[in-house]
């Protein structure tokens, strides 16, 4: 019998092979395509060369980074809001007719406030009452306070919901109130809440309160967009009551933490017209989320006592205009006296930084308050290399050392204060939904430079020594990190 000799099998083309080569050239090709995106898209030159040379030379790191973080326009909420604005524009202007005789005097609009209303695109109003909350268990007190004398409905809106000890309150609390049959809307961000668990949701759904994450990656073109978040922190209560501020909801911030210590922040309480401003952003966030609209009342009424000009300025990656940074630069610009700035984080772009030059060249004081230990080492390395970018322009820096500072305070002049959700840096001025209430009034600016003066006093001024006594590796990390200032 003849046995053949059995040739070896040919030898296959690895399969991995196949799949590895398909994979570059679909980063490559998909780098190419995102390439011209950023060309055409990207705000700034500098910009859309750095990301079409990365995108162009290595992809396969580039392409994934451009997805989450190259965009700077939040496309599909600009759609939703236009969508929004024709299906809500009887809305806006029976608010717009009713709010006519709150709003200020026609000989006491100077352009700076005009600007500043072209901005919001809501009007400044008279006959409201500001209540500055210093910290957060006098801020959680009047809200809580607030919330339980609410008589028909209360929206609830903040960036990080935690299920703690504070988080609980707040959610018996809504429960409570929607048993009792007010309408209750909870809206939350899904990525700065995003430890938050099934049960606290199920549990007010179950008690009857509306309850929404902000839905960030809603529609195709935004599934891999987790840059824009929803930094918003406001309660509104029957349209007559809001709260606005640094706080979120969380045991930290009433300085429970042992490992981070006190925690310094700052809401304010308002009551008047200025409310439905307040109302109306959070109606716009909650069409977007839900595709539906609260119900709940428009008739502006007056503060019971205090007759203070307030002007809510709500910005985010849908406006057309930068509106954070632009109003901040146009009241830095405006100042005469004193611009006093207070931000747990300070990563300003170029028109911000040049804006405080010349305020120090009018004789203006410029102070900038930061927290001495940041929650983020990026972004605190990079607030150095502003510093020392500042340093013999007359900007001085200061930083508040028994714990965490986290409030978003300035102070123009003896007549103006912001107190809002907005840090001075890049994320909250392009990226970040922010909201702010500009305050016109020396009584109510007065209160907030006393609490400043408090802030300043626990505080130690920067020096360049100091910087140049921690070393050349922490200087090289200054450096490198003002290189990520465009995305912290």
């Amino acid at each position: 019998m003849i046995f053949k000799k059995k040739e070896p099998p040919k030898a296959k083309p690895r399969r991995f092979r196949k799949y590895f080569w398909g994979a570059v050239i679909v980063f490559h090709i998909g780098g190419f395509m995102a390439s011209i995106h950023a060309v055409v898209s990207v705000r700034t030159p500098q910009g859309a060369i750095a990301w079409a040379v990365s995108l162009n030379t290595f992809p396969y790191v580039s392409l994934p980074a451009y997805l989450v973080f190259g965009r700077t326009k939040f496309e599909g909420y600009v759609a939703a809001r236009r969508d929004a604005t024709e299906g809500t524009r009887y809305l806006v202007k029976a608010v717009e007719d009713d709010l006519k005789e709150f709003l200020l005097p026609e000989q006491e609009m100077v352009a700076n406030l005009r600007a500043l209303e072209g901005l919001a695109k809501l009007p400044l109003t008279e006959r409201n009452n500001v209540e500055l909350l210093i910290d957060g268990e006098e801020a959680f007190a009047s809200m809580f306070k607030a919330i339980e004398e609410a008589q028909d409905y209360i929206l609830v809106q903040f960036y990080i919901v935690r299920d703690d000890q504070i988080g609980t309150e707040l959610a018996e609390l809504l429960a409570k109130k929607a048993r009792e049959g007010l309408k209750v809307y909870f809206l939350y961000d899904e990525v700065g809440s995003v430890h938050l668990s099934a049960a606290y949701s199920r549990n007010l759904r179950e008690a009857g309160v509306e309850v929404s994450d902000f839905n960030t990656r809603k529609g195709l073109r935004n599934r891999f967009q987790l840059n824009f978040r929803n930094h918003r922190k406001t309660i509104v209560t029957d349209g007559r009551v809001g709260f606005v501020g640094g706080l979120n909801v969380g045991d930290e911030y009433l300085g429970r933490d042992e490992a981070v210590g006190p925690w310094r922040d700052t809401h304010a309480r308002l009551a008047g017209p200025s409310v439905l401003a307040l109302q109306l952003a959070f109606v716009e966030d909650w069409r977007w989320a839900t595709g539906n609209l609260p119900e709940i009342d428009w008739e502006p009424v007056p503060a019971e006592v205090g007759d203070t000009a307030v002007l809510i300025i709500p910005s985010g990656p849908a406006d057309e205009m930068e509106t954070a940074e632009l109003a901040f630069i146009h009241a830095i610009n405006s100042a005469e006296e004193r611009v006093w700035i207070a931000t747990p984080y300070f990563v300003p772009e170029h028109g911000v930084v040049s804006a405080l030059r010349l305020a120090c060249l009018r004789g203006v004081e410029v102070k900038v308050l930061l927290p001495d230990e940041s929650d983020g080492f990026l972004v605190d390395r990079a607030a150095w290399s502003h510093f020392r970018e500042l340093e013999g322009s007359g900007v001085r820096f200061y930083r508040w050392g028994p714990g965490f500072l986290h409030e978003k305070v300035m102070l123009v002049d003896r007549s103006a204060a912001v107190i809002g959700t907005a840090n001075f840096d890049n994320r909250s001025f392009r990226l970040n939904f922010e909201i702010a209430a500009c305050v016109i009034g020396e009584e109510f600016a007065d209160k907030v430079a006393n609490m400043l003066e408090t802030d300043f006093a626990n505080a130690h001024e920067m020096t360049i020594a100091e910087l140049e006594e921690k070393g050349a590796f922490f200087d090289l990390c200054v450096k490198v990190s003002r290189l990520f200032s465009p995305i912290l």
